[in-house]
């Protein structure tokens, strides 16, 4: 197993009191070290993504306009300054570079997977990416990591199929956007539903699969409609390289929402998505993080979800 990450991720500042602060990732990597994964799954430097890679996700003028927050005069000249994209997503001196790293970790990893060199790839970086949609950043997202890997997948001879799976509390308003046209992609996205973005949940489509869940849901109900939503449409889909949006903030603990799912549920999503991965993508899956805003939740959740995805030889 590869897991891919870079100190500079760390360098994305936000405001004191964001949610998306940088003691999220600090707190993971800290924890895989003194629980021995790392020990076992030395950490991989990401290289930043090549601009024909992220514009197979986003328009021009949406790089452009990135580009445009990160080449503030203010931001140039003083590393604590900060701008604001919309009201939740913000830019600092390094956050251009931390977004491209967290791209580049997940394309890294869709060539360590094509190329065989392993079946399971982690990228814990920041900022997430999930809300990021063609032409617009938002929901403190400025590309979208997963899509981006999954176009860059498809641009692969040996590709035709990949499907995207989303367990982040949030719905993956970004990554339906991306692939609402493109059935290549099959998008499963479970959620809390009312509850932001609000957006792009009632596009249908047969590749596009949407799991609401009403505020208060547990683990049972989660799995039961997993089942019934995801299972069915993966086994039409068929795909050939899975790839995941892991957020933890569905976690009964986390401040943001208002689900309440615990580790269990986390390692049984997990056995799932590698089972499903065994039976049609040659074990091949990608997982890149997204939420999670509860330290405690989310160190302890990602620790289960690596556990369960490493190959059983590793563990």
């Amino acid at each position: 197993m590869h897991l891919y990450t870079d100190t500079r991720c760390l360098e994305h500042r936000v405001p004191n009191g964001h949610p998306e602060r940088p003691e999220r990732l600090a707190a993971v990597l800290n924890h895989l070290k003194a629980c021995g994964f790392i020990d076992d799954h030395p950490m991989l430097a990401p290289e930043q993504a090549k601009d024909v890679d992220i514009q197979r996700a986003h328009s021009l003028a949406h790089v452009k306009d990135i580009t445009t927050f990160a080449t503030n005069d203010n931001l140039e000249a003083d590393k604590t300054s900060m701008v604001p994209v919309d009201p939740d997503t913000w830019m600092s001196q390094h956050s251009l570079t931390a977004a491209r790293l967290a791209a580049g970790a997940v394309c890294n990893g869709i060539d360590d997977l094509i190329s065989g060199r392993t079946q399971r790839v982690f990228c814990a970086v920041r900022p997430p990416g999930h809300h990021a949609e063609r032409d617009a950043a938002m929901g403190f997202c400025l590309f979208n990591s997963i899509a981006i890997g999954a176009l860059k997948a498809l641009a692969s001879p040996t590709i035709e199929r990949v499907a995207i799976l989303d367990f982040d509390v949030h719905h993956g308003n970004g990554t339906v956007d991306i692939f609402t046209d493109n059935p290549a992609v099959m998008v499963c996205s479970s959620f809390q539903h009312p509850h932001y973005p609000n957006r792009k949940f009632d596009v249908r489509r047969d590749h596009l699969i949407h799991t609401p869940l009403a505020a208060g849901t547990a683990g049972t109900e989660f799995r039961r409609q997993i089942e019934a939503d995801w299972l069915p449409a993966l086994e039409r889909h068929a795909p050939e390289l899975i790839l995941v949006s892991a957020g933890f903030d569905a976690h009964q603990r986390d401040p943001l929402a208002q689900l309440n799912l615990v580790e269990d549920d986390y390692a049984w999503i997990t056995d799932l998505i590698v089972s499903t991965a065994n039976q049609y993508s040659e074990g091949r899956v990608i997982s890149t993080l997204e939420g999670g805003y509860d330290l405690q939740a989310l160190t302890q959740s990602v620790e289960t979800h690596l556990a369960h995805l490493a190959p059983a030889v590793s563990r």
